[in-house]
């Protein structure tokens, strides 16, 4: 078994030589086994064992137990309690998931302290066999279908390519006692039925079922493999930044909004599967996902939204962007000078005299503007356009919407929440930022005083 291990371990690149490890001691036969034989393979381990005071007198023995064990290795053991049950109670959880939550936390937070490279657990063959059947039968995808991990978020699991038996064959040839968790014995969860009704039932159909199931898993591991080189390939092409700081081959993080191209969206093999892909890290629930891969041929103007993405349908693509954690506020300008308005946004106002024997320029950049000054009133604000905002666009006789002038420039339903609009002291809208100034503030042949914008 030590050999097969060292190989495992080599192959997937799971330990080196000089680093510390933390190894999770329960005291059972799998976590016995991982601390003794990374010991014997020349690794530097320190165990820790976790009491969650859930069987009473048994839980001591146990804890008794790893300390003995401990001492008669000469390997450092750290130990600690827990409430488990009124963790359970007060944060409404499982008893199994309250265990494994205060497990991992006092995991990680000891590994940091202790400059550890990683955690050792001693899941084995069967349990990664066991979490593929429990996915199955709970609903998953490919991934859960893979069974566990062999390293994954700085937990490692070296005994993955060892079964039960043989493990405890190792521990009766070294005779090491260990200890067994009463729990375990009882068909009360899920795993637990899984391990004791109905492995033994399939294996009545196939003896060899776990070594039938880890081989289709592995083959799933390798098609996995092949999906995600397709699905980066095709997110490249299906994704268009918004923020023009992000590189064309970069694939957005969850703080930048972005598009995503429905024609390419709708020429991949498995569109769902790709939606899935991006938008289940973002928070969307996987029957808003099912909504929005029926959606791709429907109208424009739907909004899906999770705790920290909003989506729309917009034309031919979906427009995502994080949910505003607040609205943006008014600025309230009262004089020519400069302005905050956000950590990306200044505004500075100067007034020019323009001379008789002056001929105006026209800038023709969205971010700087001249108006003509004689009728316009202080103090300025710049808000959010809001619903019922009329203007005069330049060009035109008549007064229009901002709504409908933000549709006829079809942007989409998010973009047009988030435009802005600069308006006098009687409310009259000067400017609709980055887009058009109002007809009836335009610089003529008649001007002599000129109000000149920068966005900086």
């Amino acid at each position: 078994m030590l050999n097969k291990v060292r190989r495992f371990i080599a192959n997937e690149h799971l330990l080196h030589a000089e680093a510390l490890y933390l190894v999770a001691l329960s005291g059972g036969a799998d976590s016995v086994a991982l601390l003794l034989t990374l010991k014997e393979l020349g690794y530097r381990v320190e165990a820790v064992h976790c009491n969650f005071q859930l069987r009473g007198e048994e839980s001591l023995h146990d804890e008794r137990f790893c300390q003995e064990l401990c001492r008669r290795e000469n390997i450092p053991l750290h130990k600690v309690h827990f409430d488990t049950r009124s963790y359970a109670t007060l944060h409404k959880v499982s008893i199994e998931m309250a265990a494994r939550d205060l497990r991992y936390h006092y995991f990680f937070q000891l590994k940091e302290t202790l400059g550890a490279d990683a955690v050792c657990v001693g899941h084995h063959e069967e349990d990664s066999v066991e979490t593929i059947l429990m996915n199955l039968v709970r609903g998953t995808g490919l991934k859960g279908l893979m069974g566990i991990r062999p390293k994954k978020d700085g937990i490692v699991r070296p005994l993955l390519c060892v079964s039960r038996h043989e493990i405890e064959a190792y521990l009766h040839a070294r005779n090491e006692p260990f200890v067994t968790d009463s729990t375990n014995l009882v068909a009360d969860v899920v795993r637990n039925k899984i391990r004791l009704t109905i492995l033994p039932r399939l294996a009545e159909i196939n003896p060899s079922v776990n070594e039938a199931i880890l081989h289709t898993a592995e083959h799933l591991s390798n098609v996995d493999r092949i999906v995600q080189n397709v699905l980066q390939n095709t997110l490249r092409e299906a994704i268009i930044p918004v923020d023009s700081t992000i590189g064309e081959e970069d694939i957005p993080s969850t703080d930048h909004a972005f598009k995503l191209n429905l024609k390419v969206i709708r020429q991949f093999p498995a569109p769902s599967h790709l939606l899935f892909h991006v938008l289940r890290p973002l928070g969307f629930t996987p029957s808003q996902i099912e909504e929005t891969a029926g959606h791709l041929e429907g109208q424009t103007g739907q909004v899906w939204t999770s705790s920290t993405h909003e989506l729309t349908h917009d034309r031919d693509v979906f427009f995502v962007m994080p949910v505003e954690k607040e609205r943006k506020h008014t600025l309230v300008m009262p004089e020519p000078g400069r302005y905050v308005y956000d950590d990306g946004l200044s505004v500075r106002l100067t007034r020019k005299r323009l001379l008789p024997s002056q001929s105006p320029s026209f800038s023709r950049s969205q971010t700087i503007i001249d108006l003509d000054a004689s009728s316009i009133r202080f103090p300025l604000t710049l808000r959010r356009a809001a619903e019922g905002d009329r203007f005069v666009p330049l060009g035109m006789d008549g007064a229009q919407l901002v709504s409908d002038f933000l549709t006829n420039l079809k942007r989409n339903r998010f973009e047009k929440r988030g435009q802005l609009i600069l308006a006098d002291a009687t409310g009259t809208i000067l400017w609709v930022l980055g887009l058009r100034i109002s007809d009836c503030f335009k610089i003529t042949s008649h001007t002599t005083s000129i109000l000149h914008i920068e966005l900086l």
